[in-house]
């Protein structure tokens, strides 16, 4: 592994146990195992390297997003929600504690707004691909993409909320449950007349 791969995964482990407020580049090089010199040879400050945890040690949940595009048309509706779901959790369990971070920091947020990430993001790779399955005619004509899209990705989003505020340890067979659910109900908003 890499300098920079660990100066990653330290940081992750450092952001998480200590929060950005309290996690130095002094901390984070030590756990990397390398000089703060090195940290700042790949990462000009703090931010930009919270940002790099952001973009590359969280699930891949954006690509799997941009991935289903491809994929419009094929196998089950439930079966590529259902997908999105199983990934979306546990993004969101991982992403609050620095998203806590970036909403508190507008310096922060500001970073993230003009690399166009943050939220938004989800939202709008589910609603294109949700769009494509429309002209597709797999979803009714009328039905609001955009408000499925927010009805299954907030549901995600409060589960790993309530997770995270309760201490909750992950269930899994819970998790499935609950994800089934929830694509039955959005699809059933979706579906075309029969």
């Amino acid at each position: 592994m890499g300098i920079r791969e660990r100066i990653l995964d330290a940081a992750v482990a450092v952001l998480r146990e200590r929060g950005y407020a309290a996690a130095t580049t002094k901390e984070i090089a030590r756990v990397a195992g390398c000089s703060e010199g090195s940290l700042y040879t790949y990462f000009v400050n703090k931010e930009q390297l919270l940002l790099a945890v952001m973009a590359e040690r969280l699930p891949p949940f954006i690509p799997l997003l941009h991935g289903l595009l491809e994929r419009a048309g094929e196998d089950a509706l439930e079966e590529h929600l259902e997908e999105v779901a199983r990934l979306a959790l546990p993004f969101y369990v991982q992403v609050m504690p620095l998203a806590a971070t970036v909403l508190a920091t507008p310096e922060l947020a500001e970073g993230l707004r003009r690399q166009n990430m943050g939220p938004h993001r989800a939202n709008e790779g589910l609603v294109s691909y949700l769009r494509l399955e429309q002209r597709l005619g797999r979803l009714r004509a009328g039905a609001s993409v955009e408000a499925a899209a927010a009805l299954l990705l907030g549901a995600c989003l409060q589960r790993a909320f309530n997770r995270q505020f309760s201490g909750q340890i992950r269930d899994a067979s819970a998790d499935d449950r609950f994800i089934t659910d929830l694509v039955a109900t959005v699809v059933q908003g979706l579906q075309p007349p029969g």
